[in-house]
């Protein structure tokens, strides 16, 4: 069984695109989340990619693997709730993540 995550793509204003998943990440809906993360990449003109995993509850190695391959291209957005996994695997040195600073990045 498939755990529920739901990706969309949205270009901002000044141009950049956003990936945004919402749910869990894990090895069920990993590769869904490396089809849509390629797909944006291919529609970032030279920018970065943002992630944003802001309403991520969970995501396991399988998802880390995906934004680990992807890190020089992406930037992330996370919440204080997947702040040790992202830095403990090494991401955070890797990226630019945003939401981690203590005022949640404001």
């Amino acid at each position: 069984m498939t755990t529920a995550l739901t990706l969309t793509a949205d270009r901002r204003p000044d141009g950049a695109v956003i990936l945004s998943a919402v749910g869990e990440v894990d090895m069920t809906n990993s590769a869904d989340l490396a089809a849509a993360t390629d797909e944006a990449l291919g529609d970032v003109s030279g920018r970065p990619l943002i992630v944003d995993l802001s309403r991520v509850e969970y995501l396991d190695s399988a998802g880390l693997s995906v934004l680990l391959v992807r890190a020089e291209r992406i930037e992330i957005v996370a919440s204080a709730l997947l702040g040790p996994v992202l830095t403990v695997c090494g991401l955070t040195e890797l990226t630019t993540v945003h939401g981690l600073e203590p005022d949640g990045g404001r």
